[in-house]
């Protein structure tokens, strides 16, 4: 199939946060190196994830919080793809748009940033009642079952934002993924990358996820030349395991991925807000059957309590009606 005639204009919708911008211009940049006829132009937009500031984002809601007002511009023709990072992404797409290629993904790693006077501290060693923020309930459950002797607090805002709140004396750390520092160009702020064991990422996190139109071949056709499979299989897994579980972007679920020649091995949790439960399994198969693989780990996590857990969760964290 042919791709779109030099005369056609590709319109890739954004959001306007600079960590967005910079993944969309990234896209865009690979877009028109494998397409030089093309012409691939950013339409911005602001979410609701963006707008309100002043809300625990657990408290918004948790479908589509950065992603609603760029697919409503796809469902109306305004735009014809959008990029996000794929950890904003739910796993229920509005009817009529899919997920049309993931791209290979960063380090998906958490990491700590520390305020100066904390530079000789590890979060292991952080002495008791420093103040960590973080947006992230999943973040939250669990090092709060780490470590109970730490006090956590919300943070909002952009990046910029968070790191001026931490130098300010806000928050002795905070806590934000190892991709988005590294993006913007802030790898430098990187107190220390945490471990898996104490700290499973966000499902996607480190991917870009583009989302199209369903059935829009032109597009798909376009977009496929950015899809890096092994990163692919690894999401599917991780996305697999959040829908089985009916868990939407602001809940504590957390998961870590691996490929080993054909093998997958997904690993998942899941655990109370305030960090007194965490149940951990994992699964092994081969990586072409990622989404059987997250499903079967969502029901060895609910056989053990999980549901409970996600039950008591939405029952105590409402979204505003806003």
């Amino acid at each position: 199939m042919s791709v779109s005639s030099p005369s056609r204009v590709i319109r890739i919708g954004s959001r306007k946060s600079q960590l967005a911008l910079v993944q969309t211009h990234w896209v865009q940049g690979q877009l028109q190196q494998h397409f030089p006829d093309c012409q691939f132009d950013v339409v911005t937009m602001s979410t609701q994830g963006d707008n309100i500031l002043d809300v625990a984002l657990a408290k918004i809601g948790d479908k589509g919080l950065f992603t609603k007002e760029l697919e409503l511009s796809m469902l109306r023709q305004e735009t014809d793809l959008a990029v996000h990072s794929l950890k904003d992404l739910p796993t229920n797409l509005p009817e009529g748009l899919t997920l049309g290629a993931v791209t290979e993904r960063a380090d998906p790693a958490d990491a700590l940033v520390v305020h100066a006077d904390f530079k000789s501290y590890q979060i292991e060693t952080l002495p008791p009642g420093s103040v960590i923020g973080t947006s992230s309930l999943r973040r939250l459950a669990q090092l709060r079952y780490h470590y109970p002797h730490l006090e956590f607090k919300d943070i909002r805002g952009n990046l910029n934002t968070r790191l001026q709140k931490l130098d300010a004396g806000e928050y002795d750390g905070i806590i934000l993924a190892v991709a988005g520092l590294q993006r913007l160009g802030f790898g430098d702020r990187i107190h220390q990358v945490i471990p898996a064991e104490i700290s499973l990422h966000a499902v996607g996190q480190g991917a870009l996820g583009i989302e199209c139109r369903e059935g829009d071949q032109e597009i798909l056709a376009l977009i496929h030349a950015l899809e890096h499979p092994l990163t692919a299989h690894r999401c599917h897994a991780e996305r697999s395991f959040l829908h089985a579980l009916e868990g939407g972007c602001q809940v504590p679920i957390g998961v870590n991925s691996q490929i080993d020649g054909q093998q997958l091995t997904l690993t998942g949790m899941v655990a109370s807000i305030d960090g007194q439960r965490l149940l951990k399994d994992q699964v092994t198969g081969p990586e072409d059957q990622a989404v059987a693989l997250g499903q079967a780990l969502a029901e060895k996590l609910r056989q053990q309590g999980a549901q409970e857990i996600l039950d008591e969760i939405f029952a105590e964290v409402r979204p505003t009606n806003l």
